[in-house]
């Protein structure tokens, strides 16, 4: 690593802990209290899909995301859902919605994917038939708001949304469809040869510094879709980087350690300010 990145990744680093010193007081991130899950067994073409599921107080119908982990799957042995699905469902009960989690490789019995060359549990296919299992199992639940179900990915997971939401889906779903969708981070390349589009609102938010998926080639997915699409929204973060949403993560480089991360090349870490913001933006994308 030359110097000049040295010193930036030195005062992105700066920047992380100065914020953290600040905000921690007010809003500490990960510090949401949430009961345990409960663990759900869904019906798929490919045997059962297992599930962590959360829930709010709220008795009645309420409304339900479905949310996509990333290549370095769901949980641990020790820790079942980790700690950025984790918060992000402790900010989604908060807010009356329940959260359901779909284990797409530990139903499996496979761990992290992001090292593997040529996975068998593809974005496109194999985890577009577990959003879909996902679906239909909430469908038949009498406490699901069905006119409510959006989806929510993040890498490998927002990937599979967008394939979830587009409007030449191989088996495309019966009414009513999902609400809207939310995509953190996707890899976009390939979507954007092909012309993305969407059926349901879609949000996808992104750092303009992340050198792990390509900002570049989700803009041109977002601005390809005009005109041809559902609603789609591009929200670009100016200072963040890959996985800036996780609580408590360092900036720093991609090295052989992170195995459950993308690629040995790249940086992630949090930005607090970036976080901040994408919260109030999937919640009130999801009030639409």
């Amino acid at each position: 690593m030359n110097r000049s990145l040295s010193s930036r990744a030195a005062m992105r680093f700066a920047r992380w802990f100065l914020t953290i010193l600040v905000l921690g007081a007010v809003a500490p991130l990960g510090a949401r209290s949430l009961p345990a899950p409960l663990q759900v067994d869904i019906p798929s073409d490919g045997g059962v899909l297992r599930g962590e599921l959360y829930r709010p107080e709220a008795g009645g119908p309420v409304g339900v995301v479905i949310a996509m982990h990333g290549c370095g799957g769901l949980g641990t042995a020790t820790e079942p859902v980790l700690a950025r699905y984790h918060d992000w469902a402790g900010v989604l009960v908060e807010n009356g919605y329940a959260v359901l989690l779909p284990d797409s490789y530990g139903s499996r019995e496979l761990g992290p994917q992001c090292r593997v060359r040529m996975p068998a549990i593809r974005a496109r296919r194999e985890r577009v038939a577990d959003i879909l299992a996902a679906r239909q199992w909430l469908l038949e639940q009498p406490w699901v708001n069905r006119d409510r179900i959006s989806l929510l990915g993040w890498a490998n997971g927002a990937s599979a949304v967008l394939w979830a939401v587009r409007p030449q889906l191989v088996s495309p779903v019966s009414p009513p469809d999902f609400r809207s969708a939310i995509a953190f981070y996707p890899d976009c390349r390939i979507s954007a040869q092909l012309g993305w589009s969407a059926r349901v609102p879609t949000l996808l938010l992104i750092g303009a510094r992340d050198d792990v998926s390509s900002p570049a080639a989700c803009r041109q997915v977002i601005e390809g879709a005009k005109g041809r699409s559902a609603l789609a929204r591009l929200q670009l973060y100016p200072a963040a980087a890959h996985d800036f949403d996780v609580p408590n993560l360092p900036f720093h480089a991609l090295n052989e350690s992170d195995e459950a991360r993308p690629l040995t090349k790249g940086h992630i870490g949090t930005d607090i300010e970036a976080r901040t913001d994408a919260e109030r933006r999937v919640l009130a994308w999801l009030a639409r």
